[in-house]
């Protein structure tokens, strides 16, 4: 990894930094690797103790704590039901968190604030893999196009902040996301921590196979929450001249992957092997496939100097150890 346009390691660990969103996926990872880069002074909030979507809330929380980085994790996230089903809570809830973040952000004078997205603001029928500059040329996905939109709006919000007052707001867009800190409930979960509990169940029943939903012939794009975090801090240290040689004004956001992609039929043989299951594995093809490839390009922040590092497999069994923690919690 190239480390010479980054700032001072120094700077960013002598520096206060809030992490909005630091009990999710993300969040959580961030605020493990800034403190063991040796970062102290890290400001969290539980939502009962700030509740992002409330502007007087957040505005007061900024003037007093004044933090000098911030990264932007926080959201409210689910899957297709979840999004099909509260759409006016999803575009409301992010845009508020967004709005209310950027602008206090703005207005006590955060040096560097880094908005974490998500690979769904791309259209629906977008061209594989999914450039930068596929964003708005496109209709979305119908099932979560609230969430996405919300999303775009953060990136557009942090872009209109830049232009207008001169800040330094980044964005990242990550592929999808597995490892510690994963969401495992049976129904509410995202497919790798679903395969993998299915696969784990099956294996305390004794069971003889596994089904998974489709034909495992689509092919999706998996980023360990590690890589992920550690993206996030070598993008917020990036120099800003670096940083903008590399991005555009109104197109600044960056993708965040691996630049490789499996079928659902390969992934799921790689969990039957980590968790240990020696059943047969099944595909119910009468179940929906979903978009056939979902990739990202990532040749803007390979240019920077940063590429994933995790190894699939190591990833997978490293989150399954995890997992195995808090199954029976």
């Amino acid at each position: 990894m190239a480390t010479g346009h980054l700032i001072t390691m120094n700077k960013l660990k002598q520096g206060k930094i809030y992490v909005a969103g630091h009990r999710g996926l993300v969040g959580s990872a961030i605020v493990r690797q800034l403190k063991t880069l040796g970062c102290t002074n890290i400001i969290t909030r539980t939502h009962t103790e700030l509740d992002l979507v409330d502007q007087a809330q957040v505005q007061a929380f900024f003037k007093k704590e004044k933090p000098e980085y911030v990264f932007l994790a926080a959201a409210k996230v689910g899957g297709i039901h979840a999004n099909n089903t509260y759409p006016a809570e999803f575009i409301y809830q992010n845009m508020m968190i967004e709005a209310n973040i950027i602008d206090a952000a703005y207005h006590s004078g955060v040096e560097k604030l880094l908005f974490l997205g998500s690979s769904c603001i791309y259209p629906r029928a977008v061209e594989q893999p999914m450039q930068e500059e596929a964003l708005l040329t496109g209709i979305l996905e119908p099932t979560n196009e609230p969430y996405a939109l919300a999303k775009i709006a953060g990136i557009k919000l942090c872009e209109s902040y830049n232009r207008q007052y001169g800040t330094d707001f980044r964005s990242v867009m990550p592929t999808n996301l597995y490892g510690e800190g994963d969401n495992f409930h049976p129904e509410n979960s995202h497919v790798i921590p679903a395969v993998m509990r299915r696969f784990h169940e099956a294996k305390e029943r004794g069971s003889s196979e596994v089904v998974v939903w489709g034909s495992g012939k689509p092919m999706r794009e998996f980023l360990h929450v590690d890589d992920m975090a550690s993206a996030c801090l070598y993008v917020i240290q990036l120099d800003k001249e670096t940083y903008e040689i590399n991005t555009k004004p109104m197109l600044s956001h960056i993708n965040v992957g691996t630049g490789v992609d499996c079928t659902i039929r390969e992934m799921a043989e790689t969990i039957k092997k980590v968790v240990g299951f020696e059943g047969d594995l099944v595909f119910d093809t009468s179940k929906p496939d979903g978009a056939m490839r979902k990739l990202m390009d990532i040749s803007r922040l390979k240019a920077m100097g940063w590429e994933a590092s995790i190894d699939f497999e190591e990833g997978l069994a490293s989150t399954y150890e995890w997992f195995l923690t808090r199954v029976n919690e």
